[in-house]
């Protein structure tokens, strides 16, 4: 076992996931898969009604059907001292807190869980949950943004921001003023969100689908009273998450509770039909945009007001108005961000939260504002380029945006584009060619790993990180690899175990920064250790770790490592940056769109696994696509209920709707935010893509879509 000196550097390689075989094999256990002996189903009886109180239970008759072994409800449930007080109680709760399933006999959204059904089997859970009767006092609801306007609140956290003049974007002598909205939207992951849960004595066991295994940890030691120790929580294989697994679920809950009522483990998974309005969601936005410039393109001032949708009992507040505050250089800038309270379920982080929404708005409204001046978007988007981060008047860590725009058009053909709308043409189809920009946060937070080096030349890696899907337990053993000095086949990795040193939640697009940076330092810690033992001053001179081991009579050696971003990055302004140039074809007729060719360009540091990044750009690209041309979530507002939660009538991308994504990672290193030189790259693929589409019917057509998803009603 030598030092890196020897070898070639294992980040940036592209490497197969560590974890891909369980995962084609089988073997890899997701939260429903724990079948424990004596283990039982619990299946979720939902509200039937939007708004109003349960005034009848009726159960029995489910409770006598085959294998069932309680049926849980407020009037039932065991207790949670965390929830405050007597769940018998009918006293209003709520008041920005998260919804606490099994509380009371308040219903508060259509579809909210208020029962569980507990059987021997999924299928007698299932058939006796159709057994269960509610009686209902129905209360009058609203579930539709644009009713409630005018009702709209200030968040407790105010979003609102100003620098220079508010409306010096009047007076422009050039200028837009226009109204962007997207839909509601639906992260409907592979595996539907599930938790297994059982009870020995004061230890609670929680296999759970989830983002963060640490703060499940500490919710549910609050929630019953236990020690955090007793609390444990595994998540090592996640089928989807991208925010909908950030925070605590009512499957949970309910596994947790139906498992301490019946004294046996319980699985609880949701239906696909019930993950549209119990585990969040992307709200429902709408956003006024105002910009104005000088002719020869430079910004005079932005005006960004945006309305967002929340749920009646808990605020939820995303980032839609960051990117306008940082993106350009402009010295005028106002934004105000307002929430509509629905009685409707809490939305949830959905992958760029805020970000992806507002982006739409800002990227379009640059694009209405290039043709007002006559002026190509790209070279508008240049003009205006920000030296600065002038939200907080720091330099950034990195940008190198500039080069996005010029690899991402380059290699797109963007000089070969008229830029007159409707004027060009393949056979009958009309072409189209937009553009759009992208930035994202890109920072670090505290975490721990440990790292361990064995007499075999094995090393292994213990962290509470989850891995969702993007690859971070594969980078993971690259950082060590590299580290260390070692083949990376030689390092293994055990991961989110709520008992394992500290991660913070895998969302954000830090995980890089953070758990890496953890198992960056813990793996130069060790490799310390053993340069003390070789009596060696110099770190990058060869090791032999396995005779250093022998020689001293170690079986290991082990080092764990809190790590932490220096005074260095509160100096500077981290972002993560990316240029999208799409093509569409859309039929004169019909309207129908179909995007034909995309390029991104990304600048998220040094990349680490190129495998593994690509995937998350042709990920990002493909969900944008469906942002774009397919996905809402709609709602009856008449009874409150989704029409269409089913992967049926819920449109999302399939292959057919995807076409070749060209990926290009301008690779260079951030030399603050990290040792390694990364920055978060999960979310920066799909911000601002949305309105590079949109930009593309645009020139394609001629015609302008400014409400979210462009369907072919909106086009003939």
């Amino acid at each position: 076992m030598s030092g890196p000196n020897l070898r070639e550097n294992v980040i940036g390689q592209p490497l197969n996931r560590v974890e891909g075989r369980a995962k084609v094999t089988g073997s890899a256990k997701y939260a429903a898969d724990y079948h424990f002996k004596n283990i039982a189903y619990g299946v979720v009886v939902p509200s039937a009604i939007t708004r109003g109180r349960i005034l009848e239970i009726n159960s029995k008759i489910a409770e006598r059907a085959p294998g069932v072994l309680t049926v849980m409800s407020h009037l039932n449930a065991p207790d949670v001292p965390g929830y405050g007080h007597n769940p018998m109680s009918a006293i209003p709760i709520f008041a920005g807190k998260e919804f606490k399933p099994f509380l009371d006999d308040r219903i508060h959204f259509n579809s909210q869980p208020i029962a569980l059904v507990i059987a021997a089997t999924l299928e007698e859970a299932r058939y006796a949950a159709w057994l269960v009767k509610i009686k209902y006092q129905e209360e009058k609801h609203h579930t539709n943004i644009h009713d409630q306007l005018t009702e709209a609140i200030t968040p407790d956290k105010p979003a609102d921001y100003t620098r220079g003049q508010a409306d010096a974007w009047k007076n422009a002598p050039v200028n837009i003023e226009q109204e962007y909205q997207t839909p509601l939207q639906v992260h409907n992951p592979m595996e539907p969100h599930a938790t297994t849960a059982y009870w020995d004595n004061d230890k609670l066991y929680i296999y759970n689908k989830s983002q963060g295994v640490k703060t499940t940890r500490q919710q549910f030691a609050k929630y019953f009273n236990l020690k955090e120790e007793n609390v444990k929580v595994y998540s090592p294989f996640v089928g989807g998450a991208f925010g909908s697994s950030s925070r605590m679920w009512p499957q949970e809950m309910a596994a947790v509770m139906g498992a301490k009522k019946v004294g046996r483990p319980v699985t609880v998974a949701l239906e696909r039909t019930q993950v549209f309005n119990m585990v969040g969601y992307r709200p429902y936005s709408i956003q006024k945009y105002a910009i104005g410039a000088d002719a020869d393109g430079t910004l005079a001032g932005i005006s960004h007001e945006a309305y967002g949708s929340t749920s009646q009992y808990e605020q939820f507040t995303e980032r839609i108005l960051e990117p306008t505050k940082s993106m350009y250089n402009c010295a005028n800038v106002h934004t105000t961000y307002k929430l509509v309270q629905l009685d409707m379920s809490t939305p949830c982080p959905t992958r760029g939260p805020g970000e992806t929404s507002g982006s739409f708005a800002m990227e379009s409204a640059m694009d209405e504002l290039a043709y007002a001046l006559h002026m190509d978007p790209l070279d508008l988007r240049l003009k205006n380029f920000s030296a600065i981060d002038q939200l907080n008047n720091r330099p950034w860590s990195s940008n190198y945006l500039k080069e996005c725009y010029e690899t991402g058009g380059a290699k797109f053909g963007w000089d070969k584009r008229n830029p007159v709308p409707r004027s060009m043409q393949n056979g009958k189809m009309l072409v189209g060619m937009g553009m759009s920009a992208g930035i994202y946060k890109a920072e670090r937070a505290p975490a721990s790993a440990s790292i361990k080096m064995l007499t075999n030349g094995k090393v292994l890696i213990r962290c509470s990180v989850a891995d969702t899907g993007p690859g971070s337990v594969t980078i993971m053993t690259q950082i060590a690899a590299d580290a260390l000095g070692v083949p990376a086949n030689e390092v293994q990795i055990e991961w989110a175990d709520a008992g394992f040193p500290f991660a913070p939640p895998q969302y954000g697009s830090h995980t890089t920064a953070s758990t890496g940076s953890a198992v960056h330092d813990a793996s130069l810690a060790l490799k310390q250790k053993f340069a003390v033992l070789a009596q060696k001053e110099d770190l990058n001179a060869t090791i032999n770790y396995t005779d250093i081991l022998k020689q001293h009579q170690l079986s290991e050696l082990e080092a764990t490592v809190e790590s932490k971003p220096g005074p260095e990055n509160e100096k500077y302004s981290g972002k993560s940056f990316s240029a999208h140039f799409v093509e569409v074809q859309v039929h004169p007729f019909t309207g129908e769109v179909k995007v034909t060719r995309v390029v991104s360009a990304i600048d998220a540091g040094r990349i680490m696994n190129y495998k593994t990044a690509r995937s998350q750009v042709l990920g990002a690209v493909t969900w944008g696509i469906g942002i774009a041309l397919l996905e809402q979530g709609i709602v009856d507002h008449r009874y409150g209920r989704y029409v269409n939660n089913n992967l049926a009538d819920y449109l999302v991308p399939v292959n057919a709707d995807v076409p070749n994504i060209e990926v290009y990672f301008i690779n260079k290193h951030d030399p603050v935010i990290d040792p390694m030189g990364a920055k978060g790259l999960g979310e920066i693929g799909i911000i601002g893509f949305t309105a590079a589409v949109a930009n593309a019917v645009y020139h394609a057509t001629g015609k302008r879509i400014r409400t979210l998803p462009i369907t072919p009603d909106k086009l003939v």
